[in-house]
């Protein structure tokens, strides 16, 4: 790593803010990419850093920032702390609990051991030295477990104790890695220092209280409305960030003990407005991590990977095959935990932030103190990162997928409403073997719902119960089918986090002047629109109820989408296409909608005897496509996989 305290020129302050945005571009666009490629964000924001500072030069961080960067770094894991911990909410603990404590008080002990063993038979390290890498190289941390789970997808199971484990392994892992840097120092400074134990006890018991302290404050300020609404965030920001600092200011690395304690407490506290919070902490988050791993990877030097030699591979083998294997077959020793999901459990635990601000910040310090092999302290955390983040993130997902434990893709839809139009809509989605959830407050439609084999929740689709009890696995997609045109708005503006803008419909209604009006101010929150204009609920209730159906056709070579267009009355009795993956493609405002061969379309037809034009105007359609004839009970591909027939009460 470049010595911290060799002393750079200043920049001008023209080149560090170009070089502020072109990070900040840079780390959003390597996050897109990632999203576009499914793979985790950590691989491109890592390949950026690397080609940015030691590949091509145009990066030195130490010269950019100084000795702010390493303050940087510290506060930006703090807030990155304290928004994986606002996640935690004890009742998603249940059933995990057992797990997560093993993992985080036996696990991780082992895996330490293990790594510094290997480091102190392989490279030579000190055992002193490698007691501390031991205790680095074994914290994960939200940073990364996150993103991967992301990609992944395990089972529900697995993933709440994946993310429990790489957020609190942090700042416990942090506190280990401390209290170790602390012994050595004071066994090379002729026997200063505290005892260990009282070192741990002073972060553990400060980290506690001022998190405890700070989160049932904000919460009590929160709940009790003391803080406009608008100050919410950047006070929450505030406060957290003073409560880091202080914590550290009273012992050293307790504040990231505090920061999760916190997120913790205000996480578990009822009737805290917390949404808003949490959104904006995501954001903020996002943002920190890529720039925290863009400016850490540009750190390395490539002489100092080259210097560790060939036995670094022989470690990190020992990483794999070694360190968390055991370290999880020896947390899940009596557990009701099958075969599959160890493998996935200790095949899944790459290396974070933290692993790298603190390696940088120790190796530093006991560089200068002439600690033998120091100098290669942060280097060899560094190729520990990037491999276990590339391997990983390469091979996660093929394995959860041979071994059954992924959950299935988000190919579904959540559809509020269980009257006639809706279930005309869903039954040809359930037939093509889409994932559906049907969701409405009348109960004779949920039962006509649950006679046709649908998945179903008797309730409101926004209340508290609907948060606490659908289960929306596998489900990517909202269509807004209800009668209540204010329902459907509140879904949207429910579901809307979580599946995007994109994913979340709603049906038009036949409004009056006033509705028209509120109709168009409300666009923001509001669902994208369905269907043509001209296909309004009103209209497809009115039509259904004159002998017009629903039906289906699949585009192939018999047939044109112009012969399909024309059963439907024109290019407004087309509502939905499904394509051969299973993805639901809704004719909607902003959409370019443009089936294929192969792909099912799901239509409105008319009723022979009834000719009316002005049911809804139909237009011509110029492009060409081939159909099969549709037929109510024709035969549709197997479904994905079986879908539940327990349905919520």
């Amino acid at each position: 790593m470049r010595n911290g305290d060799e002393r750079r020129e200043k920049q001008p302050m023209e080149d560090i803010a170009l070089h502020i945005a072109l990070l900040v571009a840079a780390g959003i666009g390597a996050q897109w990419l990632a999203d576009r490629l499914r793979i985790a964000a950590i691989l491109p924001l890592l390949l950026l850093g690397f080609l940015a500072g030691p590949v091509f030069g145009w990066l030195d961080p130490d010269r950019l920032f100084g000795d702010l960067l390493f303050v940087g770094v510290s506060l930006g894991v703090a807030i990155i702390l304290f928004e994986g911990a606002l996640t935690l909410r004890f009742a998603d603990l249940a059933g995990t609990e057992r797990l997560v404590g093993r993992l985080i008080f036996f696990g991780f002990p082992i895996s330490a051991a293990v790594l510094a063993i290997s480091a102190h038979l392989l490279l030579g390290f000190p055992i002193a030295l490698a007691a501390l890498f031991g205790a680095i190289a074994s914290v994960s941390g939200p940073t990364v477990v996150v993103p991967l789970l992301r990609a992944v997808r395990p089972k529900d199971r697995l993933a709440r104790a994946l993310r429990w484990e790489g957020i609190l392994i942090d700042p416990i892992g942090a506190v280990a890695a401390v209290i170790l840097f602390e012994t050595l120092l004071a066994s090379l400074e002729a026997g200063s220092g505290s005892p260990w134990w009282w070192q741990l006890a002073r972060v553990v018991v400060i980290g506690t209280v001022a998190g405890g302290i700070a989160g049932w404050l904000l919460g009590h300020l929160l709940r009790r409305h003391l803080i406009p609404d608008y100050l919410h965030n950047v006070a929450t920001l505030a406060i957290v960030l003073l409560t880091f600092a202080l914590a550290n200011r009273f012992a050293h690395e307790s504040g990231l003990v505090a920061v999760t304690v916190m997120g913790i407490v205000l996480a578990n506290m009822r009737a805290v407005p917390r949404e808003g919070i949490l959104d904006f902490k995501e954001s903020l988050s996002l943002l920190l991590i890529s720039l925290l791993f863009i400016l850490l990877a540009a750190r390395v030097r490539i002489d100092d990977l080259i210097a560790l030699g060939p036995a670094v591979f022989a470690l990190l083998a020992a990483l794999f095959l070694l360190a968390r294997p055991l370290a999880v077959l020896a947390s899940t020793l009596g557990l009701d935990i099958g075969w599959r999901e160890r493998v996935v459990l200790a095949w899944i635990a790459p290396r974070g932030i933290v692993a790298a601000a603190i390696s940088a910040l120790f190796g530093l310090r006991l560089e200068v103190l002439g600690v033998p092999q120091a100098g290669l302290l942060a280097p060899l955390v560094f190729a520990v990162i990037v491999a276990s983040v590339v391997v990983y993130s390469l091979t996660s997902r093929p394995l959860a997928r041979i071994l059954g434990v992924v959950e299935p893709e988000d190919h579904g839809a959540l559809i509020v409403g269980a009257n006639p139009v809706a279930l005309a809509i869903a039954r040809h989605l359930h037939e093509l073997g889409v994932e559906l959830l049907i969701a409405d407050s009348n109960w004779n439609q949920i039962r006509a719902a649950r006679l046709m084999g649908l998945r179903t929740f008797f309730g409101n689709p926004v209340s508290e119960q609907a948060d606490r009890s659908i289960d929306l696995v596998g489900l990517g997609m909202l269509l807004a089918l209800s009668r209540q045109p204010s329902l459907n708005a509140l879904a949207c503006l429910r579901y809307r986090s979580e599946f995007g803008s994109r994913h979340v419909f709603m049906i038009r209604h036949e409004p009056d002047e006033e509705d028209r009006e509120a109709e168009l101010l409300a666009v923001d929150v509001r669902g994208r629109l369905l269907f043509d204009p001209a296909m309004t609920w009103e209209r497809l209730a009115d039509a259904l109820s004159h002998g017009a159906t629903i039906e289906r056709a699949r585009i192939e070579d018999e047939t044109t989408l112009d012969e399909i267009t024309r059963r439907a009355g024109g290019e407004a009795g087309l509502l939905i296409a499904v394509d051969p993956a299973g993805s639901i493609h809704p004719r909607a405002e902003g959409s370019s909608w443009r089936p294929a061969r192969g792909w099912w379309l799901i239509y409105l037809e008319r009723a022979a005897a009834d000719e009316r034009q002005d049911a809804y105007p139909g237009r011509d359609s110029s492009r060409r496509a081939s159909a099969s004839p549709s037929s109510r009970n024709s035969s549709a591909s197997p479904r994905r996989r079986a879908s539940s027939s327990t349905s919520r009460q």
